[in-house]
């Protein structure tokens, strides 16, 4: 995978837009892609440790060394390794943090279509395929390609930049945390800019602010060993699954909205308000317009508020039941959360609320993994202004900015520990099947995704906010 350099000098922000695109043109993009791919690196996949380091040695650190950055690979004790790579120009300059993260989930091989590979490189119409084309390789490789042309162009960036890469994001980041913590002078920066999650829209550029949170849950109910003849002890025993089934029933009603006080964020204020309602709903299966809050829009039901749901239910043998009633039921739950919640309060309030609904035989218990804070930057802050116009700039449309990710990413890490304004500018789409067999990146937001972050690095580079 060799970095851009050498190229026929272009002349000003519109040729290293130009250049940036024609990278897709070339097929450059796409061989690059194809080489990053070919490494599993499943960081749920024990086996396959080895190549968490091998990625950042031999994939990333040889194309930022050609950029000027200065590379350092630092050691998790929790978890797979870290990468960061320094290129500071001038200390009077603003400094801007990227981030990404080099592992992916486990390829599903045998699961894909037309007999794809999951870490082979495939090309149907406009879509490439393979493992993290989507999450995350192929959009931290058009933040670099990009970066990468800047540097051909000007010899500069006018700004300096430091990376930051993990290779455990897919497994809940462990170690991010005390890892940043650890590092503050070596991370300081004024802004980080990164790529990660869907578009909205696959046409038009995306940028947000934040992420839900997001707390995974259990609720058990356990009143016997074994099961029994549910003939000979029917309506003599309890059913723990129903007892379980009637006590999720409090927590919403029958379309979804909470019913715990707590849980009902202060944050939906009408600045945010007016930001949301522009947005547009992802794109996938079509919504159920009856489910959820009822006085709120689908836009803000999803970017400005708390929803639950049951990930999974088990009572006796799902898959080979018997006339027998279960002596235990369990459900693995999650809330979805937005700022203006008391994040430390969310399963001690769920508490207060099944005693008070008579359920205090339900064991309530937090999932060891599966936990992200809320985040959200100021929609006014100027880095964010900044970053706007420069896309608008480029593409002559308005981008579609969100006060948060509906989903959950680790923005907490560099909002609360690195005290960082973040924005997030993000490569895909909603149907990219990340997570999922036939993962792809469209090459239509590739292209346009290449020429946005050209000229943001440039406009960077020329000047940026105090």
């Amino acid at each position: 995978m060799k970095p851009i350099t050498g190229r026929d000098p272009v002349s000003g922000r519109t040729g290293v837009i130009q250049a940036a695109q024609t990278l897709v043109d070339s097929g450059q993009f796409a061989s690059d892609l194809a080489e990053i791919v070919s490494r599993p690196t499943e960081s749920q996949n024990p086996q396959r440790c080895n190549e968490m380091q091998a990625y950042l040695a031999e994939m990333l650190i040889p194309r930022l060394t050609t950029s000027g950055f200065v590379c350092t690979i630092h050691s998790n004790p929790l978890g797979h390794p870290f990468l960061v790579a320094r290129r500071i120009e001038d200390a009077i300059l603003p400094t801007v943090l990227g981030y990404g993260h080099g592992d992916v989930t486990r390829g599903q091989e045998g699961e894909w279509g037309q007999d794809r590979q999951p870490f082979e490189l495939g090309q149907e119409g406009d879509r490439l395929y393979g493992r993290g084309t989507a999450d995350n390789k192929g959009q931290h490789l058009i933040n670099l390609q990009a970066l990468e042309c800047v540097l051909a162009a000007r010899g500069r960036l006018g700004f300096n930049a430091i990376w930051l890469f993990e290779m455990s994001e897919e497994t809940g980041s462990p170690g991010l945390v005390e890892f940043c913590e650890q590092n503050k002078d070596l991370l300081a920066a004024d802004v980080l800019i990164a790529s990660d999650g869907p578009r909205m829209s696959p046409e038009v550029p995306l940028v947000f602010l934040g992420a839900r949170g997001a707390v995974n849950f259990s609720l058990s109910v356990e009143l016997r060993d074994g099961a029994h003849h549910s003939g000979n002890w029917g309506g003599l025993l309890a059913d723990p699954a129903v007892i379980l089934a009637h006590a999720l029933a409090t927590i919403t009603d029958r379309r979804g909205q909470v019913q715990v006080p707590e849980w009902h964020p202060t944050s939906l204020t009408p600045d945010i308000r007016a930001v949301i309602e522009k947005l547009p709903l992802p794109v996938g299966p079509q919504i159920d317009a009856d489910w959820g809050e009822e006085n709120l829009t689908p836009q803000e039901r999803v970017y400005g508020w708390n929803s639950f749901a049951v990930l999974a239910m088990e009572s006796g043998v799902p898959s080979a039941p018997v006339n027998a009633i279960a002596g235990k039921a369990r459900a693995t739950c999650q809330l979805r959360f937005v700022t203006g919640t008391d994040a430390d309060d969310i399963l001690p309030a769920l508490r207060r609320h099944l005693d008070a609904k008579g359920f205090q035989q339900v064991v309530l218990e937090q999932e060891e993994s599966g936990f992200f804070p809320a985040t959200r930057s100021a929609p006014d802050n100027p880095w964010v202004a900044r970053v706007v116009d420069s896309l608008e700039r480029t593409t002559g449309v308005a981008p579609h900015l969100a006060p948060n990710l509906g989903g959950s990413l680790p923005n907490h890490v560099f909002m609360d520990i690195l005290g960082l304004p973040t924005i997030w500018i993000p490569h895909s789409y909603g149907g990219c099947n990340q997570h999922a067999p036939d993962e792809h990146m469209l090459i239509p937001v590739a292209k346009q995704a290449l020429g946005l972050m050209a000229g943001l690095y440039w406009d960077l580079g020329e000047h940026t906010p105090d």
